[in-house]
């Protein structure tokens, strides 16, 4: 048996090593992805209060994974623009690439499966193969302390405005 945490920062240093091979030009895609689908679904559930009374806490879980792994999925296959990502502002040298590629991909990894994570215990870990922390355990608390510092946790609804504007300002200035 494995801990949450230990798995949440096995994929965080995970996806900081692929973030320091595809670099860091597809990796600001990809954070600024997992922005968008957390803005969407704060957005759907501020928006329409309906589906709140509507459905189960685990059919929302669904809803919210499959909007965060389609969006993601569509960050990371990030069509071909080989002419765009090999220009000179993107390609400062190969250490620069590497250290903003593997920071940006922990920051993926932080956000992608802290986001995950917050949802399942939002729907009241609804699975027999994962379970809550002890609360009266050491490692228990360490994990509720961790549990309080998930992406969905702090971007709230002003801070997410604000983070979606930020994602979108970056893109556009980047890459455009």
């Amino acid at each position: 048996m494995i801990s949450l945490s230990v798995l949440f920062w096995m994929f965080v240093i995970l996806f900081a090593l692929i973030g320091a091979t595809r670099g860091w030009a597809k990796e600001i895609l990809v954070t600024s992805g997992v922005i968008l689908a957390i803005f969407l679904i704060k957005s759907q559930e501020i928006l329409l209060p309906l589906t709140q009374n509507t459905i189960t806490p685990r059919s929302s879980f669904w809803v919210q994974i499959a909007i965060l792994g389609v969006i993601t999925f569509l960050g990371y296959q990030v069509p071909k623009m080989s002419r765009r990502f090999n220009n000179r502002n993107f390609i400062r040298g190969i250490f620069e690439n590497v250290i903003l590629g593997f920071f940006l991909g922990a920051l993926n990894g932080y956000l992608l499966f802290g986001t995950a994570w917050y949802f399942v215990m939002e729907a009241g870990y609804p699975f027999d193969w994962i379970s809550a922390p002890d609360q009266g355990s050491d490692i228990g608390q360490n994990v509720m302390d961790l549990l309080e510092i998930l992406p969905p946790q702090w971007l709230q609804t002003p801070a997410i405005y604000i983070a979606a504007a930020v994602a979108l300002v970056f893109i556009l200035v980047v890459f455009i």
